[in-house]
């Protein structure tokens, strides 16, 4: 493995490197918010590939890309996305967010992601989930009562692929598995897989029983039923036995622009948040927050000076103890100039305050090696 080193640690990627900050697409393809200007799809993709190696170029521990299958998004081979970063840059993580098991073949997106991981040289982590939306599920033939059951019995089958040479397994949702051998073995031993949530405890569950780090979705709502299933997981995590000390968690934010001073904060975001708005209500959608000011005081969009962003990542520490945050790697309707002074504003001013006052995520754990849940056929 290359000797990849991490911003703010001193460890190797094979010895457990710290990661903090993340910069995360699900690669929207909508008109502009603002000018109303609609990218090529070529364009959009560009864009992206653009911004992965500007977060490497500024510091930024991982770049994730999101996976979905339905408007308006252009997410949907996040592999493929994720191995072209892997070509153009060198350090950073490479996250996917989220990867949807419940609609996918396990076997095949082991297959995929152990690819990538010897490609990246080793620095991929997984963030996993079911998925949501109607129009996917549609795609993919599976219905909201079987959602969670095919994302439990995906994940238990590809944790164990991942960790067994030989499988032998009789899922519900695939073919039957009889000492199956499946290639190439990933680089990592294991990759680390972390578990999205934003609604269901079903998902922090297990999390929890596996030992497995927790990744606050924290970008719809305010922040309280995020933070009641944190409290939840942490509980769980307990139940099944672990360690307080070795529960991490990550949490989203529902947007990010940072300027010297918060009045011209407001004033540079106001546009791309009324032309959110509107796109949102012609979708008929109901806004959760009506004005900037709402979504600047209740969501947990971090917009305003670096002052009152770190201490409102503060204040959302207080109720998710997390230790790993992920920032918009788009512009959403800011300038190419502004987007980039904002997040190089991010790492000078605000990163370096937040790394010294919030513990580092514990890396150092070991896998969990429990007795596989699918039983043999």
């Amino acid at each position: 493995m290359s000797d990849i080193r991490f911003s703010g640690a001193g460890r190797r990627s094979g010895e457990g490197g710290i990661v903090r900050f993340l910069a995360i697409t699900l690669i929207v393809h909508a008109p502009d918010p603002v000018t109303g200007a609609h990218k090529s799809t070529n364009e959009r993709f560009r864009e992206v590939i653009d911004n992965a190696v500007l977060a490497e170029e500024l510091g930024f521990d991982g770049f994730g890309v999101g996976e979905r299958h339905e408007r308006p998004f252009i997410s949907s081979s996040p592999t493929v996305v994720l191995s072209h970063i892997a070509a153009l840059t060198t350090r950073i993580r490479l996250f996917t967010a989220v990867t949807t098991l419940s609609l996918l073949d396990p076997v095949r997106a082991y297959e995929d992601y152990a690819t990538l991981d010897h490609l990246s040289d080793g620095r991929l982590e997984l963030i996993i989930g079911k998925g949501n939306g109607a129009a996917q599920r549609d795609l993919f033939n599976v219905t909201p009562e079987d959602q969670w059951d095919r994302n439990e019995e995906s994940y238990e089958l590809f944790r164990a692929i991942w960790r067994q040479d030989k499988v032998t397994a009789k899922p519900r949702f695939r073919p039957a598995l009889n000492e199956a051998e499946v290639w190439p073995r990933p680089l990592q031993q294991p990759i680390r897989v972390w578990h999205g949530s934003a609604t269901s405890q079903a998902s922090v569950d297990l999390a929890a029983r596996y030992g497995d780090p927790l990744f606050s979705a924290n970008v719809t709502n305010a922040i309280e039923p995020y933070a009641e299933l944190v409290r939840y997981y942490r509980e769980r995590w307990a139940f099944y036995g672990h360690d307080p000390a070795d529960a991490a968690v990550g949490a989203g934010t529902a947007g990010y622009y940072a300027a010297r001073n918060s009045q011209d904060a407001l004033e540079t975001y106001r546009p791309v948040f009324e032309g959110r708005l509107a796109f949102q209500r012609r979708l008929g959608m109901q806004p959760v927050f009506p004005t900037l000011e709402d979504f600047v005081e209740r969501s947990s969009a971090l917009i305003g000076s670096p002052q009152q962003i770190i201490e409102k990542v503060h204040r959302y520490h207080e109720q998710f103890g997390h230790s790993v945050l992920h920032v918009h790697a788009d512009g959403d309707g800011l300038t190419d100039a502004q987007h980039r002074e904002s997040l190089e504003l991010f790492q000078s001013d605000i990163a370096p305050v937040l790394r010294r006052g919030i513990p580092d995520p514990p890396w150092t754990w070991g896998p969990v090696l429990a007795q596989p849940v699918i039983q043999p056929a």
